[in-house]
């Protein structure tokens, strides 16, 4: 599995928090943490985000350094990823991101 493939199977790479950090793209951090703190009724601002991935050393966001539960079962677990684990099928943790992303259990099947 390639690095960037995130614990629950996204892609680091498309994600807009790792495109504004290995960019350095200003603008791009500010649409994103205008539309996350939207989403997540949170305040959100473009110096949160920066992020090199999930599963790499290296920045990651506040929420998906300390805050992700799929992240941080995953590291429990030990695994490298979801994809790792024998519950993945039955997991409410990943489940959410799995029925909405068909391209994520396909990462994690990898």
């Amino acid at each position: 599995m390639r690095d960037m493939i995130a614990y629950c199977g996204l892609d680091c790479e498309k994600c807009d928090a790792y495109l504004a950090t290995v960019n350095d793209d200003r603008a791009l951090r500010e649409k994103t943490a205008k539309l996350w703190a939207e989403l997540n009724q949170a305040p959100i601002l473009p110096e949160h985000i920066n992020c090199e991935g999930c599963r790499v050393d290296g920045i990651k966001t506040v929420y998906c350094d300390h805050l992700c539960a799929i992240r941080q079962c995953a590291l429990k677990r030990g695994v490298a990823a979801c994809g790792d684990c024998q519950e993945l099928e039955s997991c409410r943790t990943v489940g959410a991101v799995l029925s909405n992303n068909p391209a994520a259990r396909e990462n994690l099947r990898e």
